[in-house]
């Protein structure tokens, strides 16, 4: 079974459970890290089979981890404060980051 990818790069997102802010810098269709991870931190133990997300979070140094439902999108257009926000994105416009990287 397949499911939408309701998020996607560059999206701000607020995490239901935990209420941080953050950004999405990639996006995989299902659960990709290791099994220990998630007996470790996916405490919650949220479907491997739905789509998973990694996020810069706000006043936070680093990123996390998160599966799709517990996520929702972040109405504010406020922008993440982030060490690493440059290094994926160029701009915040209309409330989603633009992407920093350069295609041919």
């Amino acid at each position: 079974m397949t499911y939408d990818v309701l998020f996607s790069i560059g999206q701000l997102v607020n995490h239901k459970l935990f209420h941080y802010r953050g950004v999405i810098i990639d996006v995989d269709p299902q659960f990709m890290l290791s099994e220990q991870w998630y007996e470790m931190v996916a405490k919650s133990r949220p479907p491997k089979d739905q789509p998973w997300y990694r996020v810069l979070l706000h006043n936070v140094p680093h990123q996390t981890y998160v599966a799709q439902r517990h996520l929702e999108p972040d109405l504010s257009e406020e922008p993440i404060n982030h060490p690493e926000i440059n290094l994926y994105f160029a701009d915040l416009s209309d409330g989603k980051y633009i992407s920093a990287r350069k295609f041919n």
